[in-house]
């Protein structure tokens, strides 16, 4: 009798641990790992989001500190990007996430400076780790960003670039060598200008 008493109990425990509800499945703004937007999707939410066409990188960098010779896909379409061609133009490359805390209230930021200082200074952002590439975007548009946004999910740029945390701000002067590196959000937008101007002499 008790042995199927306890058999009975092991029923029902694993009833109910094999139950599903509705919300198991759906993707967090986290970076869940449910199949996210197809490429329809993405690029119609891109196109919402009015996100700049992703530059050309077409430039030679020099030897020494320049960025990895790696190639990133643009987020939600449009030609991919090697990094190490970036040159020209003095750039900052955020790595940002849309599971990443920190990265919501600096975006809007960047974004402001996207605006004010123009042609002066080019802003890259890449989605890095990041399995929702949907909710990426849906941040971007809500964050008021513009700029050209790369994306990373398998993390590549992780050992090359140094990437312990997000956000991370890597700064690169016209010649296309990395002159610095910033492993905190920026909290403020003087902050930020401030770190522009120190590291890339640019100011808006």
């Amino acid at each position: 009798m008790r042995a199927r008493l306890v058999l009975a109990c092991l029923a029902l425990l694993l009833t109910a641990c094999g139950g599903t509800s509705p919300d198991d499945d759906a993707p967090t703004f986290g970076g869940g790992t449910a199949p996210t937007a197809g490429a329809g999707e993405l690029a119609a939410a891109k196109k919402q989001a009015h996100i700049e066409a992703c530059p050309a990188s077409d430039g030679t960098a020099p030897a020494g500190d320049a960025l990895p010779d790696l190639t990133l896909d643009c987020l939600g379409g449009g030609s991919p990007v090697r990094l190490s061609g970036l040159a020209g133009t003095p750039t900052i490359i955020n790595f940002w996430a849309s599971w990443c805390a920190p990265c919501r209230k600096e975006l809007p930021l960047l974004a402001k400076a996207h605006e004010a200082y123009g042609d002066k200074l080019r802003i890259i952002g890449v989605d890095f780790a990041d399995s929702a590439p949907d909710a990426a975007l849906e941040l971007a548009e809500q964050s008021g960003v513009t700029y050209p946004l790369l994306s990373d999910p398998d993390s590549t740029t992780k050992a090359p670039l140094k990437v312990i945390g997000l956000p991370q701000t890597v700064f690169v002067d016209a010649q296309g060598t990395m002159v610095a590196t910033e492993r905190v959000a920026f909290r403020s937008y003087a902050d930020l200008t401030a770190a522009i101007e120190k590291h890339l002499g640019v100011s808006p």
